[in-house]
């Protein structure tokens, strides 16, 4: 029973944080920024970039 609380208060702890703004904030800057990395990555979406720029 011990490892279930440590679990639930760490989640509780957590819960906590996330609903805070400025953790959303960052999180949603974080999250562009990995969007847009992953974007280059991906051949696909490259050659869709890269025909875009020889227009």
């Amino acid at each position: 029973m011990a490892l279930l609380d440590t679990i639930l208060r760490a989640l509780v702890t957590l819960n906590g944080f996330m609903t805070s703004p400025f953790v959303l904030l960052v999180l949603a800057f974080v999250g562009a920024y990995l969007g847009a990395k992953v974007v280059e990555v991906i051949p696909f979406t490259r050659r869709i970039i890269e025909r875009r720029e020889a227009q």
